[in-house]
Formats: C-alpha cells, structure tokens, sequence
C-alpha cells in the first residue's frame, strides 16, 4: 500500500541534502567546537556558517540567532529569560489563548512565581484583534508572546501591527513562529519582533534542534547554565551535527519559498472546495485566506474525528486531528474551543498538512477514500442520532 502523508505540521521528513550535509559531523569532523585545535575550529566553522544561514531565512544579524534543542525549548527560554531578567521592570505578560502549550505552560509557570499573564481571546478565525493588545497593555507589562501561525487552524496572526504596538509602548515581543519558518517569507525588523522560535523538524531538518532569534539589546537571561557556549547565553555543548542540519535546511527552505508557497496555496484552496462539495456539513476552521499555504483544517459534523483518522490509516493515509502535541488527549482541542467551536464541532476536527513531496493525485485519493469513511461513521454515529 502506498502511504500519504499529510501531517507536515506535525513533523516532516529530513531533506536528502540536508542528511548529506549532516553525516560529516557525526564521524569526520566530530570535534567540540569549543576546543582550539583542528578538529574544534572545523566544528566551530560549521556552526558559524548555520548560524549565517539561519540568520539570512530570518533577516536577523548572525549574532542574534542562538541555537536550542527546539521549539520548546525557544519558547520557554524567550518567556523565562525575559521574565526574570526584567522583574525590576514589571510582572506582567501578554499572550493568546490559542498558542502553543509551550508558552502557555511556560506562563501558568511564571503565574507561580508571581508573574500575572494576560491571555487574550481570538475570533471565529483565530485572530488577535490588535486593539485588544494594546488595552490590555499596563505600565507592569514587559512581554507580548502571540504566535506567527496557529499550529492547528493555520491562521496568520497581525504580527506587524501588533510589533508597533509593543515598539511603540517599549515591551518586548516574542513570536513562536516554528509553523511559519521556511514556509512562508517573514523578516524580524518587518514583524517588529524581537525574539522569535523555530524548529528545524518542521523545514525538513533533524529533530531535537531548533533557535531563538534574539534582537540586539533585548535583556535575556540565560535559561541553561554552565559553560559558556552561545555567547554565554545557552551552555552546552553545541549539537553540531543537528546545527549543521538547520542551517543547511533554512538555505533550501529560502530557496523554494518562492514555488512552493503558490503550488501548495493551490492545493490547499482546492482540497477546501473539494471536502465542502463532496461532504456535507463540512465547516473550514480558521481564516479562509490569511492562513499557511499548507494547512487545511475542517470540522465534519456528526462524527468523530478519531474515528475518521483510524479509517484514513487503514488506507495508508496520515493526518491529524490537531497538534501533535496534544494528539493523546481525549479533551477537544483548546484551538478551536476558544475560535468558538462547539465541543461536538471541536472533537469532528481533522487537519490535512501538506509539504514539498504533496502531490495533487494524492489529494485526489484522500477526497475517493474520505467520503465513505464519514457516510460508515455516521451511519452509526450517536451524535446524529441525537442531531435527529
């Protein structure tokens, strides 16, 4: 059977080159990059040159981009670094109630330790509505944290205007942006923000690396502590063969942004239209055009979505019913509770993500197979039994 996957949102596969790119630094050039001999400045080269690359996807300076082991850890580091290195400032911080848990667990942390966290409401697309960043801002706020991209909707958040918002009020404006790197073309000083997250998984990189840009000035304090590797502000030792990895999938990623972004756009607005006419009671979550070019996410009413997701296994088809993150949850997912989904509508999502191997044949088995898989479901669905 031949499998389809379309949860690149989730994670997607390693680029050949960037393997090739790799594989050096695990055997050859294994050298600590921190040492002065051969080997170490071998390493250490490799590393500058990432950071160049990374730096260059960004628009950001090299010495702004400081690598990490992930998303994760981009966002908890930006939330805790700024956080208590600012306390003199304020306690208070900014955010949405549709981002990651990264940061949202990152904030219930820092409401421990006394910070007070503002958590603002989206729309029915999962917009922030600027307005409500800047009302809820306080002579104690010291940080805004909204995210590029919903990693579940898709939505494209206002980041420019809330940046001269926060510039404009002098706080801090940190970005998760692992769903918009190398997918879509963003610039740091056009977005305003001065620290954002990345993950290389999600731009066919390895896993287990990722970087926060911090801008020139932002007062940070470190989040690991030891030696003093990163300009001293993550100690150690650099993953250098995953370093490697990122950097060389951020320069393929610039590279393709400007075919891929249309070609998948297309295949996104078309599997839209298509899962609406052929399925009945079929709603599109998030905002129909300021989305990623990759993301489809739909509720289907009168079924689970798990159920759908078994099925579509069984046809050697992969997809989601949101993030990865919270795939094992039995709660409706806390995205779409807050777009005002109801909970029945919430647990009927399915998200289709689509990355550089998509192709439209592929779709075109989803939209043969999909059908049916719902009419089964339904047939016997409690939920529209009750609707009935």
């Amino acid at each position: 059977m031949t499998r389809i996957y379309l949860d690149y949102a989730a994670t997607t596969p390693t680029h050949p080159e960037v393997v090739k790119e790799m594989l050096p630094y695990f055997t050859d050039a294994f050298g600590n990059p921190s040492t002065i001999y051969s080997y170490g400045q071998e390493a250490r080269a490799a590393v500058e040159e990432a950071r160049g690359r990374v730096a260059r996807l960004l628009g950001a300076a090299a010495e702004e981009v400081c690598f990490t082991s992930g998303g994760t850890e981009s966002d908890n580091f930006a939330l805790q670094g700024v956080a208590f290195a600012n306390e003199d400032r304020g306690n208070h911080i900014i955010t949405s109630e549709i981002e990651h848990h990264a940061v949202l667990e990152t904030c219930k942390f820092l409401e421990k330790k006394g910070f007070k966290v503002t958590y603002l409401p989206v729309d029915d697309y999962g917009l922030v509505d600027p307005a409500d960043v800047k009302k809820a801002i306080t002579g104690k706020t010291l940080l805004v944290s909204i995210m590029h991209a919903n990693n579940e909707l898709g939505t494209i958040q206002p980041l420019a205007e809330i940046g001269k918002i926060t510039r404009a009020a002098g706080i801090y404006f940190h970005t998760d942006a692992v769903q918009t790197v190398g997918h879509i073309p963003l610039d740091v000083q056009n977005l305003g923000v001065d620290l954002l997250s990345l993950s290389a998984h999600k731009l066919y990189g390895p896993k287990g690396v990722g970087a926060l840009y911090i801008r020139k000035g932002t007062k940070i304090a470190s989040f690991l502590h030891g030696g003093g590797q990163e300009r001293g502000r993550r100690a150690s030792t650099e993953n250098v063969p995953g370093i490697v990895g990122l950097g060389k999938a951020a320069e393929l990623a610039g590279h393709e942004l400007q075919s891929e972004c249309p070609r998948l756009t297309a295949l996104r607005d078309k599997l839209i239209a298509d899962l609406r006419e052929r399925i009945d009671h079929t709603t599109l979550n998030g905002h129909p055009t300021k989305r990623l070019p990759n993301n489809v996410n739909v509720s289907i009413d009168f079924v689970e979505g798990e159920s759908i997701l078994l099925n579509l296994d069984l046809e050697g088809i992969c997809a989601s019913t949101g993030s990865a993150c919270s795939s094992g949850s039995l709660e409706p997912s806390h995205v779409l509770l807050a777009a005002g989904c109801s909970h029945e509508r919430a647990r009927g999502s399915l998200r289709f993500t689509m990355g550089r191997s998509t192709t439209a044949a592929e779709l075109s088995k989803v939209l043969e197979v999909l059908p049916p898989i719902v009419a089964r479901i339904r047939a016997i669905s409690p939920l529209l039994k009750k609707k009935g």
